[in-house]
């Protein structure tokens, strides 16, 4: 086995109207991978509650193994209030001190480490040292001992008001592909000690500050499509309509979708254009797990399997 990780926040979105839906940024990118073909599986934590057993059975449901699920006799299942603005874009109340902060290190993760293909990360996971200490020893676990050369995704996902300045330098320097939108572009210049004035060419220089393996910048703008910055090519993808119903998880199922194309030897501009539609199809339902036939989206999108 050799599966795609996510690793970090396992969680209950909570909507207004009281409906749940199991998210978190990582689980949502190893259920887009998983949907998308590829063997994928989620490292987080829950708690030794009704919440935690209820979210790993939907798991489950949804395809993916619970194996690396963590459960914690301590902290509650995490959980998230979401509201909706006019234009179906999400603001998050993340609850803290939860089960998912307190990721442990042990042989089964340092296992998996060792021979996964790709892992994909952010920053919400790493709020608490507890799961900094984790995903820190994740990444450096494969490069010192990896039977593989796993590719290293850094899906900045500034949910936080005030993440740690010192965890987001080593977060984007051993990534090898950094994924950052709009808002969060000023927020991790600011971060990274770095001017705003011109964003672009700040996210250029993100490819000079990561690994140097395979290098690459992916700017999301929602609905103005995005921009990929690579050593030696640079291109803007556009949009694709969608009759939108909620934006949640559509970033990550667009980092799922770069990952796995890349993975199957397709190129960034193809990468990207299927990425931009399956991200489109996800915003047309609820939640961030829709069922999305990937044949749909190739036809739509003009790229073969």
């Amino acid at each position: 086995m050799n599966p795609i990780v996510g690793i970090g926040e396992v969680l209950w979105d909570v909507y207004p109207d009281g409906r749940k839906v199991a998210g978190g940024a990582p689980f949502n990118f190893a259920f887009h991978c998983h949907q998308l073909g590829h063997e994928s599986v989620i490292v987080s934590r829950v708690g030794d509650d009704d919440l935690g057993r209820e979210l790993r059975d939907r798991v489950r449901e949804l395809g993916l193994s619970d194996e690396y699920i963590q459960t914690d006799r301590d902290h509650p299942t995490g959980t998230v209030q979401v509201t909706l603005d006019a234009n179906k874009v999400p603001t998050y109340t993340i609850t803290e001190n939860v089960a998912w902060d307190y990721i442990e290190w042990d042989d089964k993760l340092a296992a998996l480490a060792r021979k996964c293909r790709a892992v994909c990360y952010g920053t919400l996971g790493q709020r608490s040292a507890g799961g900094w200490n984790t995903v820190q020893e994740f990444l450096c676990k494969h490069l010192l001992e990896g039977e593989c050369f796993p590719l290293r995704v850094f899906d900045v996902n500034l949910r936080q008001s005030h993440p740690n300045p010192l965890m987001v330098r080593p977060s984007v320097s051993r990534a090898e592909w950094v994924k950052l939108n709009t808002d969060e572009a000023p927020r991790l210049a600011a971060l990274l000690g770095q001017p705003d004035s011109d964003l672009p060419a700040f996210v250029r220089g993100l490819i000079c500050l990561t690994t140097p393996e395979q290098r690459c910048a992916m700017w999301t703008h929602g609905g103005d499509g995005c921009d990929v910055f690579a050593f030696g090519e640079e291109f803007h993808e556009p949009s694709v309509p969608a009759n939108v119903v909620d934006t949640v998880g559509a970033g990550d199922a667009f980092t799922a979708a770069m990952v796995c194309l890349h993975l199957e030897g397709k190129s960034l501009r193809e990468c990207a254009r299927f990425a931009a539609h399956y991200a489109a199809r996800v915003c047309e339902q609820p939640g961030g797990t829709p069922k999305i036939d990937r044949a749909e989206v190739e036809r739509a999108a003009g790229v073969t399997s």
